[in-house]
């Protein structure tokens, strides 16, 4: 007779159905498992053995054989463990066999048998779900996987506890949701003395989820105000916290199994190689883009990051997704970000000051913000220059709005584009928009339409920065509460366009 169980293999945040055989042969005694195991599978034999003598079960002196079909993919991982002993002890008649074939198992075991959490139960619980199966995990996973809700999730300690729960001694109960994450402190835009037009840029910014530079000298505030970006954005629906959350459980990156409606602000350091930032690695892991999917991706020192890396930017950025191809892999991740990216005006940083800056100035701006690419630069709909502050500011009372007043605003305008985009499936917000919806969003009145048709034509505006200007004024006619797209709202967004590499 073989035995069947059932568990999941990952390809990027999809989880594919894998079906776990086992068969109990006569034969010389041997343990083996086929369908393109990984290490951590093939290992799996010696874990299961081993729990299964802490438990007092004793393994038949004939030949044991684990197939994990569909055998032509790729199985990594040491969730294994568990479906391989259930699998295994449904083949010796140890648990019911239909019950074990209607569970969707993932866990790894220690030597005496409890299970040890593993990353990715809740794509394992949407795919359990769609198979019409119950999931059965670790104890410490279950909370996470109970975020689906569309599916029975048990959530066992141990080998012995699922041994008793299908036996019918000791049921396990189902697993209840993590508690939502409570929302750490914000910093305040009000910590930020000056710098008016940079605030606006990054509630332009926020609104729509425009891409921004900020260009300026050394300590002018351009990471403080980046930092205060998280603080102005609105939580995330329920549909955008199950999508990142997916992807941050592939990362191991959920704690206690608590999902956070705060949006993803990453920050990776300039010397971040190519796979750390747009993924790949063994597995093909998700970058830190796709980590920020649904949130801010703050780059500082732009112009440092490897050409290399800022060039594999382009397409995601247009996309909203990023395919991660490699010998062994080929997995699609999601990744809609908010790119906000800082850098000094040249190598020295003092540009602009005469009695500070080098000797090779003005080529060493030159130089140096020629290292973003053109076609990169015109991917940024908000470009803006950060005047250093006079130190004698910084001692004036805190002035301008706070983060809270900024947000309100900018939640005004994120549930405008909601209504607007109600039923779309490829846009959610301003800068997703495009083709035909674009034009029938955010075209400009006659004055606007003659202004940016002199801008166009004036400065060269490519297809892309015509469309993204229309972007951007659309967003400032939505945090002006505005119905339609006037001169004021294209001037505000082409000021914005032209302001740096324009």
């Amino acid at each position: 007779m073989v035995a069947r169980a059932y568990t999941v293999a990952f390809e990027g945040v999809d989880a594919r159905l894998v079906e776990v055989q086992c068969a109990v042969t006569a034969g010389l005694p041997a343990f083996s498992i086929v369908g393109l195991p990984d290490k951590a599978v093939s290992e799996a034999r010696d874990r299961v053995r081993a729990a299964l003598t802490a438990m007092s079960i004793a393994l038949p002196s004939k030949r044991v054989t684990i197939n994990l079909s569909p055998a032509d993919l790729p199985k990594e991982g040491s969730h294994f463990d568990l479906p391989i002993a259930l699998a295994l002890l449904a083949a010796l008649d140890v648990l019911p066999a239909a019950e074990v074939a209607e569970t969707v198992a993932l866990g790894e075991m220690s030597l005496d048998g409890s299970l040890v959490p593993v990353i990715g139960a809740l794509p394992a619980a949407m795919a359990a779900a769609e198979a019409e199966c119950s999931l059965l995990c670790p104890k410490a996973c279950g909370a996470e996987a109970a975020w689906v809700g569309a599916t029975r999730v048990l959530a066992a300690a141990s080998l012995g506890e699922v041994v008793r729960h299908y036996s019918g001694q000791t049921p396990i109960p189902p697993a209840d949701p993590g508690e939502v994450s409570a929302s750490a402190p914000l910093r305040d835009l009000r910590d930020v003395k000056g710098q008016e037009r940079a605030k606006r840029a990054l509630e332009i910014a926020a609104a729509g989820r425009h891409h921004l530079l900020m260009v300026g000298a050394p300590g002018s505030g351009k990471s403080m105000l980046a930092a205060r970006m998280p603080g102005i954005l609105p939580p995330l629906t329920a549909t955008e916290a199950l999508e990142t959350s997916m992807i941050h459980s592939l990362s191991g990156l959920l704690d206690e199994g608590g999902i956070s409606r705060d949006r993803p602000f990453r920050e990776p350091h300039h010397t971040a190689s190519m796979a750390a930032i747009v993924g790949g690695g063994r597995g093909a892991k998700p970058g830190e883009i796709s980590l920020a999917h649904n949130g801010v991706l703050f780059m500082d020192e732009f112009p440092e990051f490897p050409r290399t890396v800022l060039e594999t930017l382009r397409q995601p950025i247009e996309t909203g997704e990023v395919v991660v191809a490699r010998a062994n892999a080929h997995m699609r991740y999601p990744c809609r970000f908010l790119l906000v990216a800082a850098a000094n005006p040249c190598k020295c940083g003092y540009l602009a000051d005469a009695a500070r800056a080098c000797a090779r100035v003005p080529q060493c701006g030159e130089d140096y913000l020629g290292r973003i690419s053109g076609p990169l630069m015109d991917r940024f709909d908000l470009r803006v220059e950060v005047p250093p502050v006079a130190y004698t500011d910084l001692d004036l009372p805190e002035a301008g709005e706070s983060s809270a007043d900024v947000a309100q605003r900018v939640a005004a305008a994120r549930d405008i584009q909601s209504a607007r985009f109600e039923g779309q499936d490829s846009a959610r917000v301003n800068a997703d928009a495009e083709g035909q919806l674009l034009e029938d969003i955010a075209t400009p009145d006659d004055a606007g339409r003659a202004l940016l048709a002199q801008v166009a034509e004036r400065f060269g505006l490519s297809a892309r920065g015509y469309h993204r200007v229309l972007r951007v004024a659309r967003t400032i006619a939505d945090l002006d509460g505005a119905a339609d797209v006037g001169k004021p709202h294209v001037a505000e967004a082409v000021s914005f366009r032209l302001a740096v590499g324009g």
